[in-house]
């Protein structure tokens, strides 16, 4: 027996509701998990040892554990302490902690792959540590995370699907919804793989448009 789209096609408004959800998830978690990978690689930077052992704590907890089970902690385990979040604020939440580790690692290794001297010149004419940072190394060491950040991104939006284990309507959820009146698994699962397919190879081009971009600013500024 062949495969007959039809029936999923029919439900294409669901399926591009649970596409717009996954967008919105993808991109929300990751503005947080931005801010949260910046701030843990500058404590893991930070002349401040306990600064520096929290720091390290919490990204080989992130790393060393399942996503889902950190999405499980989030929305199952924070109520018993008092702390009730709806599905999609949990899962925003939990997406951001994951995907911050992982960031935070990826800036730190930006950070560091700068030299020195660039600091140390930027000392030399007056300017604070933070002001160093701020203005010569983060802008350099953003250019060249770009390519691993943008992988991360495409790992989030992947980590997305998970979601659907706490009735989040993303993409996932949507199919298996869809899946239950129609009978048709392999068309409804092939249907958002294609999906998944093409939000990937946009933030892949997109990154490679932006490095590309930035490259050519700074590189007109040092003309």
């Amino acid at each position: 027996m062949g495969l007959d789209f039809s029936a999923i096609l029919s439900r294409w408004p669901e399926f591009w509701n649970g596409t717009q959800a996954t967008v919105f998830y993808s991109i929300t978690s990751l503005s947080l998990a931005v801010t949260i990978g910046l701030l843990v690689a500058l404590a893991r930077l930070s002349f401040i040892p306990p600064l520096r052992w929290l720091a390290r704590l919490y990204i080989d907890f992130v790393r060393g554990t399942p996503a889902l089970v950190q999405i499980f902690f989030v929305y199952f385990g924070l109520p018993s302490v008092g702390i009730n979040l709806s599905a999609p604020v949990a899962a925003v939440i939990a997406l951001a902690i994951n995907s911050g580790g992982y960031l935070a690692e990826i800036f730190r290794g930006g950070i560091v792959s700068i030299d020195r001297g660039q600091t140390e010149a930027a000392r030399s004419v007056g300017m604070s540590h933070w002001s160093a940072m701020r203005r010569i190394i983060l802008p350099q060491a953003g250019l060249r995370v770009i390519p691993a950040a943008a992988g991360e991104f495409t790992n989030l939006v992947k980590g997305t699907s998970l979601l659907s284990t706490i009735s989040v309507m993303e993409l996932t959820r949507v199919a298996q919804v869809v899946v239950g009146v129609t009978f048709k698994p392999i068309e409804a699962y092939i249907a958002i793989a294609v999906i998944y397919f093409v939000l990937n190879a946009a933030i892949a081009q997109g990154a490679l448009w932006l490095e590309s971009y930035l490259t050519n600013k700074q590189g007109g500024a040092h003309g």
